[in-house]
């Protein structure tokens, strides 16, 4: 318990910021009436994005303890706790997710015209559920929220998703509780190997034999590589992402993606060190043939969902790849890109959006040459656009050299098969860019088109506002994140030290 913070001048901050969006949400089942329904979302998702801001002022940089710790007993007979706080690794997902939400609410302003009650009390429920799988100390806490957000995300693409938004939201639910299964199966065998305790801190850095690691790490990996996903268990996302309405889209690619590789930090490298080490080469090559695979696939595609669907695969190999580097530079910039494909790829989505409202495609010759009556949208895409390729200036630009810089130190051949998911990414989003802002000389007629308004605007200028943030600034994140990395990487790496001074004593 050594490792818990409790700062006695925010007691209840981290619940207030999981169960205000819940409290919103059942209030919201008894209002009948739509305009109210959309005011009430974004404000409590405001409101709740306002409080997780003091968690930046007072967070304490030096220790990588977990901070604003909440602890109550829960079910007493099986040990169970109410225990909830953050470190460096969770601050910024906490943050995303606090920051995307109203966002999402305000993308989904005129876009939802249909049960627009029961589409905001989904909206608060999701966010509830994703603050919590972030804050979790305790296994079975974290296994419910988790599996939480599968039904509203369902309901999301289910109910307001495309023509074949059935196929992909069954799709979408069984991929993911397939994963669910083999980390419920791990959670129960760690419960039962640590005196029947649940506390996530206690189950880290212990001495589990060699094979029960590998079988915990192989459950870890299906659960968290469907979820971010990794190739070749991504096949559930472009559908996912096509059908599902702009606000899932925005919420997937922000913040659900993350959880995948937030376990891996969290649980797989600081629970099966051993096995990490051992399955580390396997999964850094896994994710360079996602980075590959990724861009060449949205290279091909003509549906422009699809093409930045497919592009998180590349983007999130190499989130993969630097956490899976097992140094400094690779896993701060893992967490970092982390960070930077929310707001990047989540921004795009909104693009794609706001087009699809005004022509009703998705297809990338429909809105071709749009961009010559939309100069203000333009001015966003671009933005997004270079920054999804990682152009100097721009956020994801700090995270993907950081990551390079890491596998160089690692291989310099994985940092040299890594390098063309770069390239390739500029070319499918220069692709992308020109025919939105140019097109070709056979274009509709798109005179009729009108530029963004004050909403939409307002809904992207954060997003554009991160991406430069972090850009030209981004020592305020790092140093959010350093202490818990080192500390992380300390523990990993005096863990194999201490395993091969043993092996040397038995061998003598």
């Amino acid at each position: 318990m050594d490792q818990l913070l409790i700062n006695p001048d925010y007691p209840h901050i981290l619940s207030t910021l999981i169960f205000l969006p819940l409290a919103g949400a059942i209030l919201l089942l008894f209002v009948r009436n739509e305009f109210f329904a959309r005011y009430w979302a974004l404000g409590i998702t405001t409101l709740t994005a306002l409080l997780s801001i003091p968690l930046i002022k007072a967070f304490d940089m030096t220790t990588s303890k977990y901070q604003f710790v909440e602890q109550v007993s829960w079910i007493k007979s099986l040990n169970i706790q109410y225990v909830i706080g953050i470190d460096g690794i969770s601050i910024l997902l906490v943050m995303l997710t606090t920051l995307i939400m109203p966002l999402c609410v305000l993308a989904s302003w005129s876009y939802i015209k249909t049960r627009v009650q029961a589409f905001m009390v989904c909206l608060l429920i999701m966010e509830c559920a994703m603050l919590g799988v972030f804050m979790a100390l305790d296994f079975v806490l974290f296994y419910i929220l988790w599996e939480a957000m599968l039904i509203p995300m369902y309901m999301l693409i289910a109910i307001w998703g495309g023509p074949r938004k059935i196929y992909a939201s069954v799709k979408f639910f069984l991929y993911t509780l397939a994963g669910s299964v083999m980390l419920l199966v791990a959670i129960i065998w760690l419960y039962i190997n640590n005196g029947y305790s649940f506390f996530i801190p206690d189950m880290m850095w212990q001495n589990y034999s060699s094979t029960a690691q590998i079988f915990l790490f192989l459950a870890f990996f299906l659960a968290f590589a469907i979820k971010v996903p990794m190739f070749p268990f991504h096949t559930w996302l472009p559908a996912a992402h096509v059908e599902a309405p702009t606000a899932g889209s925005v919420i997937l690619a922000s913040v659900l993606l993350k959880m995948g590789t937030y376990g891996f930090l969290r649980f797989a490298i600081p629970i099966t060190p051993e096995a990490t080490m051992t399955l580390a080469p396997a999964i850094l090559w896994l994710s360079i043939a996602g980075i590959i695979y990724g861009g060449f696939t949205a290279l091909a595609q003509s549906d422009m969902k699809k093409l930045i669907a497919y592009s998180s695969v590349g983007h999130m190999g190499f989130v993969t790849l630097g956490i899976f580097v097992l140094n400094t530079s690779g896993v701060e910039g893992a967490i970092l890109q982390m960070i930077n494909h929310g707001i990047t790829t989540g921004a795009l989505f909104l693009c794609i959006g706001m087009i699809y409202e005004r022509t009703h495609s998705r297809e990338l010759r429909d809105a071709t040459g749009v961009g010559k009556h939309m100069p203000i949208y333009v001015t966003f895409l671009t933005f997004f656009s270079l920054s999804s390729f990682g152009f100097p200036a721009t956020n994801s630009f700090v995270g993907e050299f950081l990551i390079l810089a890491g596998t160089f130190e690692q291989s310099i051949w994985l940092a040299l098969a890594a390098i063309p998911g770069a390239v390739l990414a500029a070319a499918y989003m220069l692709r992308m860019l020109q025919k939105i802002v140019w097109g070709g000389t056979d274009n509709p007629d798109q005179s009729w088109i009108k530029d963004l308004n004050i909403r939409e605007i307002v809904t992207l200028a954060p997003f554009l506002f991160f991406v430069f943030w972090i850009g030209l600034g981004a020592q305020p994140f790092i140093d959010l994140i350093h202490v818990s990395v080192d500390n992380l990487l300390n523990n990993y790496h005096g863990f194999h030290s201490q395993i091969a001074v043993v092996t040397d004593l038995i061998v003598q």
